[in-house]
């Protein structure tokens, strides 16, 4: 059987639709769809319901999925600990962050642990689309969201309240907001993309300190953090922030200090079959002393 498509129906089914699983395989949509067609007639079933809102497995495609997911989660782990034995070889460590996190607090430090540990081939990925580590993906992937899944283990290195930032031209403008309820007068930029948040809260501003089930209209909606600062920082409106993405942006003003908002929780996510990996240990360490010495002189300080 051809493996190739074996490993893009396994895409397809794990995220529900082509477009989804074409941007994980950096394919076309109709790529996709055209192998996941000649696989269907290869086998003389169909794999997929399809429907206006996606796709949903047949009987026998989620018995070939499990199938799969088996044999590739077994290949990979077989291969990890292989590479992890091999001595004298440069050691590879794979890591996915979410974008926003990984280009402006991750990726600017990584050459602190390289120096450490000149033996490590690092390969960095940057993305919101979740990645699946029991079929090695990536060794190693920096998120904040946790999976129902005992197979994976999330160690927690990083704890960030938010923060409300908008910039001095756009208060010089539109007022400053003294008091929550004055959110509902301004215009808000929020994330835009349901389906790839990276973290539950990040439109909090929508609803922090509204009436339950009362919910503010966005001014402006962008699927990238580093997006949403920029057009803060040029003056567009207001925006929820992580601060180690709104530090990057000069002219960034903290607003409304007094409410207190839900923290952004960055987990260390890898296999619980790695967790003896020396590769993952040094990562580990390296990312709890960053967090640990990070220097809170970097904070910007509220307008006033």
């Amino acid at each position: 059987m051809d493996w190739d498509k074996l490993r893009i129906f396994y895409n397809v089914a794990d995220s529900g639709n082509f477009t989804r699983a074409a941007e994980r395989l950096n394919s076309s949509q109709s790529a996709v769809s055209r192998h996941i067609s000649g696989l269907e007639n290869r086998m003389g079933v169909s794999l997929f319901h399809r429907h206006a809102r996606g796709l949903d497995l047949t009987e026998q495609g989620e018995l070939l999925f499990r199938t799969i997911r088996e044999v590739f989660s077994e290949l990979a782990m077989v291969q990890a600990r292989i590479t992890e034995n091999i001595k004298g070889l440069q050691e590879a460590l794979k890591i996915t962050s979410i974008i926003g996190f990984g280009t402006t607090w991750l990726a600017p430090r990584l050459y602190k642990l390289l120096n450490h540990h000149p033996e490590l081939c690092v390969t960095l990925k940057l993305s919101d689309n979740p990645v699946d580590l029991m079929i090695h993906e990536a060794d190693v992937s920096i998120t904040c969201s946790i999976t129902d899944n005992d197979d994976l283990i999330y160690r927690e290195f990083l704890s960030r309240s938010l923060h409300i930032y908008s910039s001095r031209p756009y208060l010089f403008k539109h007022g400053i907001p003294l008091k929550v309820e004055d959110l509902d007068h301004h215009r808000l930029i929020v994330f835009s993309d349901k389906a790839m948040v990276p973290f539950d809260s990040v439109n909090c501003l929508l609803t922090c300190g509204t009436r339950l089930g009362i919910k503010r209209e966005p001014y402006l909606s962008i699927n990238d953090l580093n997006g949403m600062a920029r057009a803060v920082q040029g003056g567009s409106g207001i925006a929820c922030l992580p601060p180690h993405i709104a530090q990057k942006c000069k002219g960034l003003v903290q607003i409304l200090p007094e409410i207190e908002l839900p923290k952004m929780r960055y987990y260390c996510a890898y296999s619980r079959q790695l967790e003896d990996s020396k590769r993952i240990l040094h990562l580990w360490n390296f990312l709890n002393e960053e967090a640990q010495t990070e220097d809170a002189k970097n904070s910007i300080a509220p307008y006033t």
